[in-house]
């Protein structure tokens, strides 16, 4: 058997239908089409992202948003900055400590989240289109427990939860 035999050999027994594979793809499928419908609103994916964090825990400030998001804070900064600029955050002086800022959302930044939600409400019934309700329920419920055992949080804005 030459190299090249060996290679194709080797390829043609790895399995190339498993599920870890096929939730990969479509994780893969399903961020870039949101990305999409979100450039279509003006935004980001992090932008979105720091959005539903300022409204699950209004006034926090942008050092807790960057110690949730594990990132350096002036990376947070940059993207507030932007936010701001497009009238969608409300920055303001936290009266405990003059040095940092409250962020709150504005009107505009409402109105563009029920937009973001009727967009994901879209995506989600696109993505899932090919299954009737009850394999959707089904597949969400399977997938929960997977994210469960793999020791993801399943909540996709914990802080809003808590405080119900």
């Amino acid at each position: 058997m030459t190299t090249a035999d060996e290679d194709r050999a080797a390829v043609a027994d790895f399995p190339t239908r498993t599920a870890a594979f096929l939730l990969a793809q479509l994780g893969a499928h399903a961020r870039s089409r949101f990305a999409e419908r979100a450039g279509e609103l003006g935004l980001t994916l992090p932008d979105i992202v720091l959005l539903r964090m300022i409204a699950c825990e209004p006034g926090r400030s942008q050092r807790s948003l960057a110690a949730e998001l594990g990132v350096v804070p002036s990376r947070v900064v940059a993207l507030i900055d932007s936010l701001d600029a497009r009238g969608l955050v409300d920055r303001r002086r936290c009266p405990k400590d003059r040095r940092n800022h409250a962020l709150h959302l504005t009107g505009k930044a409402h109105t563009l989240l029920a937009r973001v939600r009727e967009a994901a409400a879209a995506h989600e019934d696109d993505i899932c289109a090919a299954l009737d309700a009850g394999e959707r329920t089904r597949l969400t419920a399977l997938l929960e427990r997977m994210a469960l055992q793999q020791g993801l949080d399943t909540d996709p804005c914990p802080p809003c939860r808590s405080r119900v």
